[in-house]
């Protein structure tokens, strides 16, 4: 069985387009803040959240990933309220920068990790666009204060590197571990 170490509805509905049937079991650790680097950091959070999972399905495939924003080697995880949302934003605006996903796979003792790095461009926002934006609320529980998938979507640019990444689990790389993991898929 495959086994999602995440409450993440956005991580659900990506994973749902690889596997009709899988089980969510919400990994509740706190997570490691600092690390050498930061894809060193989405890995180790990601792997964290695999192995806590995985002690209690021992015969179980269980994915765990962890989403960073990254710019200037600063970041940006999820803000504190809604003026911790309009700073990043307003930092992130006009700028390029990195989202990382850290993933691992967990099946017993057996552990696999790798990660995936997406550039995003973003355009110019509005001090009114940023208020209006934070508003909503969508951002204030998304890395980075953003949802590609969401409102922020007229504000991105472009991206280069693949898009699921950017909303949470990079699919195709993904895809490829299981094949290095388990040798199918």
């Amino acid at each position: 069985m495959i086994i999602l170490a995440s409450g993440s509805p956005r991580r659900e509905e990506l994973l749902k387009k690889i596997f009709a049937d899988f089980v969510i079991d919400v990994c509740d650790v706190e997570e490691i803040q600092e690390a050498e680097s930061p894809k060193n950091l989405a890995i180790q959070n990601a792997k964290l959240k695999a192995e806590t999972v995985a002690k209690k399905h021992l015969q179980d495939i269980v994915i765990g990933a962890d989403t960073i924003v990254t710019l200037d080697g600063k970041i940006f995880g999820k803000p504190e309220g809604e003026q911790g949302a309009r700073e990043m934003l307003k930092t992130l605006s006009g700028r390029k920068h990195e989202v990382i996903t850290g993933l691992a796979i967990v099946r017993g003792e057996k552990i696999f990790t790798d990660f995936e790095v997406t550039e995003v461009f973003f355009g110019e926002m509005t001090d009114k666009e940023i208020f209006d934006y934070v508003a909503t609320g969508e951002p204030l529980d998304k890395s980075g204060s953003y949802a590609l998938q969401g409102g922020a979507a007229k504000y991105i640019e472009k991206i280069c590197g693949d898009w699921s990444n950017v909303v949470g689990l990079p699919l195709f790389r993904l895809r490829m571990c299981l094949k290095k993991f388990c040798g199918e898929f």
